[in-house]
């Protein structure tokens, strides 16, 4: 069965913009073509698109998807890399949630550090203008994803 563009994008929920780069990345092979142009995807298109949508949606960055589908495509090789790149991902998990932790924990003594009053006396906005993060307890919020502040005391 062939299917357009449009109906693969219905059927995976993934955009036209996002297929057509997909196969520009060699994640997706290139698709039969019409007498017209337009491109007819397979089924293997459709399984595969959806493989990379799921791989997509538990956070696996892009090389690791194209190294899930290279050991996809070698179905008697040993499972090991795939296990690794599994166990990096939750890793890489457990790393954004302890961050995410922290910057909750932060927001909340924020929010309870706040009693109301005029803009100007905030703690909250005084806490937010603190780039060097010295009035915040919780400094793992500065560090990993984008570096914003080094902890405190590192430099």
């Amino acid at each position: 069965m062939r299917h357009s563009i449009g109906e693969l994008t219905r059927r995976t929920g993934v955009k036209a913009t996002t297929i057509r780069w997909y196969e520009a990345e060699g994640l997706l092979p290139p698709p039969a073509r019409s007498e017209g142009g337009h491109r007819l995807y397979d089924e293997d298109h459709l399984r595969r698109l959806g493989f990379i949508r799921h791989a997509r949606e538990l956070g696996f960055a892009m090389p690791a998807i194209r190294a899930l589908l290279g050991l996809a495509g070698r179905p008697r090789d040993d499972c090991a890399a795939i296990h690794a790149l599994a166990t990096d991902q939750i890793a890489a998990i457990d790393s954004r949630l302890r961050r995410l932790q922290a910057l909750r924990a932060e927001l909340v003594e924020m929010a309870d550090a706040c009693q109301g009053g005029p803009a100007g006396a905030c703690r909250i906005l005084e806490t937010l203008a603190d780039f060097d993060h010295g009035h915040c307890h919780h400094h793992e919020h500065g560090v990993a994803e984008g570096n914003i502040a080094p902890p405190r005391g590192a430099g």
